[in-house]
């Protein structure tokens, strides 16, 4: 199941990220394309285990945006190794408009995702959000009011 853009998924998770950190937790936040950038970058380095284990300290981390830009086959297997790394030793938030059915085609490879989804729900909490996009309902607020003002029903503007 899809869940549209802008319905909370973030911000519900950066709250659960402060709300982490403030009870004296180590928090890592990033978009999965931010976190396999930074895992190519290190690969090609020659530090990719280092990254790793840096990315696996966290009590928690928090991989948002997943789905929304490609991921190559190479960057598909580090987001698995690195959540692999994290499968039952810290919490992993992860924020996408995608149901687990359609991440094969965002990794790119069915086998991988099946992999990667199996440990996942192991010890999870999955929550679907369902609703408009926040930031739609203020902008369909915003052309009414302007469609109100041109009609000359708004309120007065000086010229």
């Amino acid at each position: 199941m899809a869940v549209l853009p802008g319905v909370g998924k973030t911000h519900l998770a950066i709250s659960l990220a402060i709300a982490a950190a403030e009870s004296g937790r180590r928090v890592c936040y990033g978009t999965l394309a931010g976190l396999i950038e930074s895992l190519e970058h290190a690969k090609a380095a020659g530090q990719l285990s280092r990254r790793l284990r840096v990315l696996t300290h966290p009590a928690l981390l928090v991989v948002d945006e997943i789905g929304y830009l490609p991921v190559s086959r190479d960057g598909a297997v580090l987001f698995f190794q690195l959540i692999n790394a994290r499968h039952e030793r810290a919490s992993t938030v992860l924020a996408s408009n995608k149901g687990f059915e359609e991440w094969g085609a965002v990794l790119g490879d069915e086998v991988m995702a099946a992999a990667l989804i199996d440990r996942l729900p192991h010890h999870c909490h999955i929550v679907n959000i369902r609703g408009n996009s926040c930031r739609m309902k203020h902008h369909q607020e915003l052309r009414r009011s302007m469609r109100r003002s041109e009609a000359g029903d708004g309120p007065a503007t000086e010229s």
